[in-house]
């Protein structure tokens, strides 16, 4: 068994996790740490047990739950899935928990993504190409999100990869389109990035609120 101290926490990876299948069943086995953000990507497991940002991390996620689960559900365009759960694909040779993504009721219908039950009770993991998925950079997650996540969400055949960093001056937000040698990122219109996953432009904006901390907008529009 591996054993990995980060933050003070002892993660004890099993010897047997030796590729994706063992990975997984490991996910869904009792031995799988319940905190932290653990995941398997082209041969290697990523331990990332570092606290979240507040201003930086969760309110920018929260922020894109709210708008984009909002937009997924009025329209009834498929599912938007929060931080947490356990995204896979086998030919891409991952196994990931982006900050959040997207599934069309096209991607279901046609299993084009698939989901996956636990040992026990309900659904644990998303099996295929999710049609979005959403990465909001930390400290500690620069290389994996910036270098190693682009290429296999890429080889997973998801359709946007949307990019976050908030711990600057300069606020950056970037949808990656797939493209056949890689991602390309979109370009702005007055601010503004055309998504054609949701068929609709977004902005994204960071405010001081009452108090004078950051706060952030989602903003959308048609076309």
């Amino acid at each position: 068994m591996n054993t990995i101290v980060l933050e003070n926490t002892v993660v004890r990876i099993p010897a047997w996790v030796g590729d994706l299948e063992s990975f997984r069943n490991w996910a869904r086995s009792d031995e799988f740490p319940e905190t932290g953000r653990i995941c398997y990507v082209n041969g290697e497991v990523w331990v990332d047990m570092s606290q979240e940002q507040f201003f930086t991390h969760n309110q920018v996620k929260n922020e894109f739950n709210v708008v984009l689960g909002s937009l997924v559900k009025s329209n009834r365009l498929g599912r938007y899935v929060p931080d947490g759960m356990l995204v896979t694909n086998v030919d891409a040779d991952l196994s990931s928990q982006p900050d959040g993504a997207f599934v069309s009721n096209e991607s279901l219908r046609t299993s084009r993504v698939q989901l996956v039950e636990g040992l026990q009770d309900g659904y644990v993991e998303l099996e295929g190409s999710p049609d979005m998925v959403l990465e909001v950079l930390s400290n500690s997650s620069v290389e994996k999100d910036t270098e190693v996540l682009p290429e296999s969400y890429w080889r997973a055949g998801i359709r946007e990869y949307w990019l976050v960093d908030a711990r600057g001056e300069q606020l950056r937000f970037d949808i990656l389109r797939h493209a056949a040698k890689g991602y390309v990122a979109t370009r702005k219109q007055s601010g503004w990035l055309k998504s054609n996953v949701f068929n609709e432009s977004f902005r994204l904006t960071r405010q001081a609120d009452a108090l004078g901390h950051p706060e952030y907008t989602l903003a959308l529009r048609c076309g």
